[in-house]
C-alpha cells in the first residue's frame, strides 16, 4: 500500500472542502501550499493579479512544507482554476518538486469552465503518472456549494 500525500492550494475554501474530504475517507496526510507574499486586496483585484501572474507564467515562491515528500509514493493534488489553468501556487510545487516515479492524481475546481487544468498538471509533472484526475464544479453564485453531485464526488474519492 502506498503511503498518500494531499497537497493542495485553496482561495476561497471549495478546493480545502475536496481535501478535507478526501483526507476523512483515505486519511492520507494533508497540507496546504501557502505562497511566500499572501494575496491581498478584493477579491476583483486578486482575481486581476491571478490572471496576470497565469498569462506571464509567474511562480510565486511558496513556504516550506512541514512534509517530505521523498516519503510519498502517491501525491494527491488540488488547485483551483485560475483563468483555465492550475493556480501559480500548484504550479510552484510541481516545477520545484521532483513527482519522477510518484502517482500524482489531481483533482480541480471550478466555478465555470475547468479549462485545461488537468491536462496542464499532467504536462507539468514531468516523470510522474498522473491519473484518475477529477473536475469538482462549485456554484458561481453561491459559496461552498457543489454542482457536480456530492455522490459523483465520493465515488471518486473511493477510487483513491
Amino acid at each position: 500500500m502506498s503511503k498518500k500525500l494531499i497537497v493542495y492550494y485553496s482561495m476561497d475554501g471549495n478546493t480545502k472542502m475536496i481535501a478535507k474530504m478526501i483526507h476523512e475517507k483515505t486519511g492520507a496526510d494533508m497540507v496546504m501550499l501557502n505562497t511566500v507574499i499572501p494575496y491581498t486586496g478584493t477579491d476583483e483585484e486578486i482575481v486581476q493579479q491571478g490572471r496576470e501572474e497565469v498569462n506571464r507564467g509567474h511562480l510565486p515562491d511558496l513556504e516550506p512544507l512541514p512534509v517530505h515528500l521523498a516519503e510519498y509514493d502517491t501525491i494527491i493534488l488540488g488547485t483551483p482554476t485560475w483563468w483555465y489553468t492550475m493556480a501559480p501556487a500548484v504550479h510552484s510545487f510541481i516545477r520545484r518538486n521532483n513527482l519522477s516515479g510518484k502517482t500524482v492524481i489531481p483533482f480541480q475546481t471550478h466555478a465555470g469552465w475547468p479549462g485545461h487544468t488537468l491536462q496542464d498538471i499532467e504536462a507539468a509533472a514531468k516523470g510522474a503518472q498522473v491519473r484518475n484526475g477529477k473536475q469538482i464544479q462549485f456554484s458561481a453564485q453561491e459559496f461552498g456549494k457543489l454542482v457536480t453531485p456530492e455522490k459523483e464526488v465520493r465515488e471518486w474519492i473511493e477510487t483513491l
